[in-house]
């Protein structure tokens, strides 16, 4: 792996991030881990292999998709049941025959993105939850439902709220309960929620963006500021963790779909289902599957991959074939979203990465 160290350490001399993790693994076993750069570049407080990262989008898969699969598992809920079965908000309404099966696979309709932060800021606090659902409950299709894969945020912020409707539980707190606990994770330093209403958590976060609306710098706050006005805790965005809590969850996904799994969570099934990419479309349920071209795992996963971004810099793609896991972990908003520049080095990495494991 001293292509994959060199070209890591390349990455760092030439600013396409500060600070980054990259953790390698094939057949249940880490094949590389290592930390680069610094998690923050004005304390100069140095990457470790323990340290957190705001996930961002890596959310939608690893939080609240598991979430539906585990209400699934249970019986709970359904991919075909409409919103208006489920959220009265939603009865009679133009998203009421939205199913969650086009949620989960971004077909659903609904925009991509909105800026409700700032409607919300005019908000108490405690008022702000129900006042984001108002303002989605009224927003404007974007698309005819099913008609065209549009990857939007807003449909999972309505799977969190699907997710705390039929549960009963807050979304962080049941996919601790019933996801990551049984798993061994850690709810405080291994993949959690912060809390923005709570007492602040201390850990060694990798520092993200400095924020000209907040104006802070984001040192384990959530940097999506939907999710922020909402206290932290949303669908689309608010998860935290490490590389090492990441690959614990992965591997049991793996080992639950080849029928071997310490600890079931998830039916074969299920996961067969899940990970199938949906016709006409480059995803998943809930996942990404790498794109005919220019796909963000480079050119050597098989088209049996699923993986994910986050727009704070963070990523994992999983090769199901080959048994191979790859998260890289960064921080490239620090100090600012401007620094785009992974999107070039993202696919060189896991090319390197994979030019190793297969060839060797």
């Amino acid at each position: 792996m001293k292509q994959v160290d060199s070209l890591m350490r390349y990455a760092i001399s030439d600013k396409v991030f500060p600070g980054a993790v990259l953790l390698v693994a094939r057949d249940d076993s880490i094949v590389f881990f290592e930390a680069y750069g610094y998690a923050d570049i004005f304390s100069r407080r140095k990457m470790t292999i323990d340290t957190i990262f705001d996930l961002a989008s890596l959310t939608k898969p690893l939080a609240t998709t598991l979430a539906v699969m585990r209400l699934i598992q249970q019986r709970k809920l359904s991919l075909e049941q409409p919103l208006e079965s489920i959220l009265p908000c939603f009865k009679k309404t133009d998203k009421g025959q939205i199913k969650i099966r086009s949620l989960l696979c971004h077909n659903s309709g609904l925009p991509a993105y909105r800026e409700y932060y700032y409607k919300l800021s005019k908000f108490p606090p405690d008022a702000r939850r129900k006042a984001l659902k108002s303002l989605v409950v009224k927003e404007s299709m974007s698309h005819p439902i099913g008609k065209k894969v549009l990857y939007s945020d807003l449909g999972f912020m309505i799977l969190g709220w699907v997710v705390e409707t039929v549960s009963g539980k807050r979304l962080d707190h049941y996919v601790s309960d019933e996801i990551y606990r049984p798993l061994g994770i850690d709810s405080d330093r291994g993949l959690f929620f912060v809390d923005l209403n709570s007492k602040p958590i201390t850990g060694r976060f990798a520092a993200t963006e400095i924020c000209l609306w907040r104006n802070i710098l984001l040192d384990g706050v959530v940097h999506d500021e939907n999710a922020y006005m909402v206290g932290g805790i949303a669908g689309h965005a608010g998860l935290f963790g490490s590389a090492g809590s990441l690959h614990i969850l992965l591997s049991s996904l793996l080992s639950d779909f080849y029928g071997k799994p310490s600890i079931s969570l998830f039916g074969k099934d299920l996961l067969h289902t899940f990970f199938k990419q949906q016709e006409g479309t480059d995803k998943a349920l809930g996942f990404e599957t790498p794109s005919l071209a220019n796909s963000s795992c480079g050119d050597y996963f098989s088209k049996r991959s699923i993986g994910h971004l986050g727009f704070t810099g963070t990523s994992f793609w999983m090769d199901i074939k080959r048994n191979i896991i790859v998260i890289l972990l960064t921080n490239r908003v620090h100090p600012s979203r401007e620094n785009d520049r992974i999107k070039f080095f993202r696919p060189k990495a896991h090319n390197a990465v994979m030019d190793c494991l297969l060839n060797r």
